[in-house]
């Protein structure tokens, strides 16, 4: 496992989106319209597969998505993909979300999240993520997605920071190490009360006293399936 690196003054927090800021549980999108319409179990993951992957780093656009789909939903694409976009913005993970709002200005704040084209328009409308941080760096405008260190670089240089003095939060375990193989501090997200723990003990070099045992409740990650839609391609 890649350490934590050395000691230095935290000045930015940056958070991840889906299954942290957004409880994202699955609603089973796929598997419904694939009952539906008659279609073979993964028929759309094995379908969609390669334009899902691209559009995570902005390869292809909202009208090739719905193009490709088209060839295979028909008439039903457009419902399908409201049904899609409904599991991908999930709801808003209210508590994480207020701390994040207060950081300010004890730190700069930022985002970067594996993203899907589209979806900044959406999660701003729905969620105001982009009025909540300094910096909102997204995989499909980027153009790299985690766990490359350039997205994680690219998000302290776009705050002003080095690496070693700012921590990432992701409910994904490969993006927690990607985030310390570029230098960066980095929790992993279980819940709320243990994720806030772990970053205040980062910001006040105290030790998190949270276990990470998950209340009940909501704002607990989820697991996500990568064949599932326009997700974040998490596993």
């Amino acid at each position: 496992m890649t350490s934590q690196p050395k000691a230095v003054k935290i000045e930015a927090v940056i958070f991840d989106i889906g299954g942290v800021l957004e409880i994202t549980p699955r609603l089973g999108v796929n598997d419904a319209w694939e009952a539906r319409l008659g279609l073979p179990a993964g028929g759309i993951g094995a379908h969609m597969g390669d334009t899902w992957a691209a559009g995570m780093i902005g390869a292809v656009t909202e009208q090739d998505v719905e193009t490709r789909l088209a060839a295979l939903l028909g008439p039903h694409t457009g419902d399908y993909l409201a049904d899609l976009w409904k599991e991908y913005l999930g709801a808003l993970n209210a508590e994480l979300t207020a701390y994040l709002r207060g950081l300010r200005p004890r730190c700069r704040t930022g985002i970067v999240s594996n993203s899907f084209v589209g979806a900044t328009a959406r999660e701003q409308a729905a969620y105001g993520f982009g009025d909540l941080v300094d910096v909102l760096v997204y995989s499909h405008e980027a153009g790299v997605a985690k766990p490359d260190p350039r997205i994680f670089h690219l998000a302290c240089e776009r705050l002003g920071v080095a690496p070693g003095q700012a921590v990432f939060l992701d409910d994904h375990e490969p993006y927690v190490e990607g985030a310390r193989a570029a230098g960066l501090h980095a929790v992993r997200f279980h819940h709320n009360q243990q994720a806030i723990a772990e970053i205040e003990a980062l910001l006040d070099r105290r030790p998190p006293t949270a276990d990470r045992r998950p209340p009940t409740g909501a704002g607990q990650a989820q697991p996500v399936n990568s064949t599932a839609g326009p997700a974040r391609l998490n596993p």
